[in-house]
């Protein structure tokens, strides 16, 4: 089934922007009720939230940069790329559709962050899981946007490669 253009776009900006949305109503909870560096165990030692600003990129890559550069590497660059995919998803109608969907969340999960940077001058990180097999460093729902959406285009991509390998 073709979906009208004017629908598509509709579609593509309504989940970029529910992805912003649930990582900044999330973080303004966190700002608002979690101390600096407190931890609250949810479950166990299995999921902490806490509040950490980081003024860097992943693993506070960056944060030690002269404010210039960080305003050209960790914000301007990344959203020219953010917008550059979606303005290819947006023109382009070749790509399938967990494609497009990973790249809204991607979208949207970056603009979150980018938009910490903006506006509060670092990231709110609040997240930490251990699950014994699985444990991760401080993380906020934008990385989870960017994170499904990456899994989203692996696995089309990988499924695809697979069913075409299958049919020769």
């Amino acid at each position: 089934m073709k979906i009208n253009r004017k629908i598509r776009i509709i579609l593509i900006v309504c989940i970029v922007l529910m992805n912003i949305s649930c990582d900044q109503i999330s973080k303004n909870i966190v700002r608002n009720t979690i101390d600096k560096n407190q931890r609250i165990e949810v479950f166990n030692d299995n999921l902490i939230l806490t509040k950490v600003e980081n003024t860097g990129a992943a693993y506070s890559i960056g944060s030690e940069l002269p404010y210039t550069l960080k305003i050209i590497l960790l914000q301007a660059l990344p959203l020219l790329v953010l917008f550059f995919l979606l303005f290819k998803i947006i023109k382009e109608t070749e790509y399938s559709k967990e494609t497009i969907i990973g790249i809204t969340f991607i979208v949207g999960g970056g603009i979150g962050n980018i938009y910490d940077r903006i506006i509060y001058r670092s990231v709110t990180d609040f997240l930490i899981m251990d699950l014994g097999f699985i444990k991760t460093e401080v993380f906020n729902m934008a990385d989870v946007s960017v994170m499904i959406g990456s899994f989203i285009i692996m696995t089309s991509v990988l499924l695809n490669r697979k069913g075409s390998f299958f049919k020769h």
